[in-house]
């Protein structure tokens, strides 16, 4: 049975993962979805389509088609709903890695000479670089050396050395160089499009675990006064389920949706933040990524020393917001009964990313008691807009 490419696009707690996967690796007989139907269209077979696959912004399934040769292929449509946590660039991810092909090693493929399946990237046969070690342990040699390339490859490519269409509106593109003003962009986006946003459904819950009035003054002063590096492209989401390990002990790079253009060290800050690398391993990596970037673009680690700290800071503060709306929706989405069972757990991770956040969000860190509180209040909140929608949506005399 050849090894599957099983992977997921955040890190998340462990029991979180484990009902994410349950809730979309599993469908009830007789039911489908759009990327479900598109993939047995394209297949011809529905025995022959795999999936859903595990994946925070897409539903996925694998498929094979005959006209495009050997290998299998990833049929996706994006889950609608879906709250964003993070900054995206790029009106495509398969134009960019279209755009990318000979000058970033070890990245999906397009279908080739099939323009109308031109949305369709390759299924790389392999295990993540999670699922053969785990978060917290060190990887070896030969796979490091394979990431400090990919650092390499990824500053060469310059703002202005790819012609793919971006989202971002050229007033919200800091100059090349402007690492102040990219930092910027990034608080103003976990600001207005992750706290401000989703503020009406998680008031209580940001007001009871101390996340109300300004927690963004404090970061702001924290992340002050950034050393200017060359922008380049980065991936902005290099973690172990983003990383695929080939039978040949090749490292793929995949799910290049959040990649931008912006400052170097940022990719290096949110890579050590999401790998959890042991700390000598840690170390390591940070010197080598400093001697491989300065070959290829100098002044591409200047100011590491001081600006590295502080990129960190602002991931752990990003992370509380995430984290905190993730971990109760998952909540949410459980069983009375074992909504209860979960709350301490719940809690407990909350806590964590409380405690990691509090110093850049100038913030106190609560008691687990007073975190638990806060969710149970929330989800009785919850509950309660809940039944009152009900009762308003039933017709009179029901």
């Amino acid at each position: 049975m050849p090894m599957r490419e099983w992977r997921r696009s955040t890190v998340l707690p462990s029991f979180l993962f484990d009902l994410r996967q349950r809730e979309r690796t599993v469908m009830a007989p007789g039911t489908t979805s759009l990327a479900h139907e598109r993939a047995v269209e394209l297949s011809g077979d529905e025995s022959l389509v795999e999936g859903p696959l595990q994946g925070y912004h897409h539903e996925t399934y694998v498929v094979t088609l005959p006209a495009a040769g050997r290998g299998r292929w990833k049929c996706r449509e994006p889950r609608p709903g879906l709250l964003w946590f993070d900054r995206r660039c790029f009106a495509s991810e398969e134009q960019l890695i279209r755009a990318l092909e000979g000058r970033i090693e070890g990245i999906p493929g397009l279908v080739p000479d099939l323009p109308e399946r031109s949305d369709l990237q390759r299924f790389i046969e392999g295990s993540t670089l999670g699922t053969l070690y785990r978060s917290g342990s060190e990887i070896p040699f030969a796979l490091f050396e394979q990431i400090v390339a990919l650092f390499s490859q990824l500053v060469e490519v310059k703002v202005d050395s790819i012609n793919v269409p971006r989202t971002c509106s050229p007033d919200d593109r800091p100059a090349d160089g402007d690492t102040a003003g990219f930092m910027e962009r990034l608080i103003v986006f976990t600001e207005r499009e992750v706290y401000l946003r989703n503020m009406p459904d998680f008031e209580v819950l940001f007001h009871g675990l101390g996340l109300g009035g300004d927690p963004f003054g404090n970061l702001r002063e924290r992340v002050s006064g950034l050393t200017a590096r060359p922008f380049c492209l980065l991936h902005a989401d290099l973690h172990r389920e983003n990383f695929v390990v080939d039978a040949e002990g090749r490292l793929w790079t995949i799910d290049w949706e959040l990649a931008m253009f912006g400052d170097p060290l940022y990719d290096l800050a949110t890579h050590l933040y999401l790998m959890r690398y042991p700390a000598d391993q840690e170390r390591w990596m940070t010197k080598h990524w400093c001697e491989a970037v300065e070959k290829v673009a100098p002044g591409s680690s200047d100011g590491w020393e001081t600006d590295l700290p502080r990129l960190l800071s602002y991931k752990r503060a990003q992370s509380v917001f995430a984290d905190v709306i993730r971990t109760a929706l998952s909540l949410e989405a459980e069983g009375r009964s074992s909504r209860e069972r979960l709350l301490v757990a719940a809690g407990d991770r909350i806590l964590k990313v409380l405690a990691a956040g509090a110093e850049p969000l100038g913030s106190k860190v609560p008691s687990l008691e007073k975190v638990t509180a806060a969710l149970r209040g929330w989800l009785g909140v919850r509950g309660l807009a809940s039944r009152h929608a009900a009762a308003f949506r039933a017709p009179t005399g029901a």
